[in-house]
């Protein structure tokens, strides 16, 4: 049976998106472990895991997704508690767009309000 893009994305890509964002959220925002757990909806321990490369190992970020990371970390450091899904939801479009995953996910996330 065939996975889902969005079961594709759950295990492999989502956990590479929080781990790249964790690190903007540190190294250019200068918030430590607990704060970027809270802006993400995550654990801590999840954050230490991120950082330690025991999460988040794939490798799917070139030059112009890094740069929609940092536009990401922004939003989310100034968004309200939707933020980092909307974001999550956005930088994964941008992963498959960029065909890093072979099965692609051809629905449109729409935020309800």
């Amino acid at each position: 049976m065939q996975r889902t893009p969005c079961e594709v994305m759950m295990w492999n890509g989502l956990p590479a998106i929080r781990k790249e964002l964790a690190i903007i959220m540190i190294k250019e925002f200068g918030l430590n472990q607990r704060q970027v757990a809270e802006k993400l909806g995550i654990t801590p321990a999840a954050v230490c895991q991120y950082l330690s490369h025991k999460r988040g190992t794939q490798d799917l970020f070139d030059k112009t997704i890094i740069q929609e990371l940092v536009i990401s970390v922004k939003r989310i450091m100034n968004g309200d508690d939707t933020a980092s899904v909307v974001e999550t939801c956005r930088i994964c479009h941008l992963i498959q767009k960029h065909k890093k995953f072979s099965v692609l996910c051809t629905t449109q996330y729409n935020e309800k309000k």
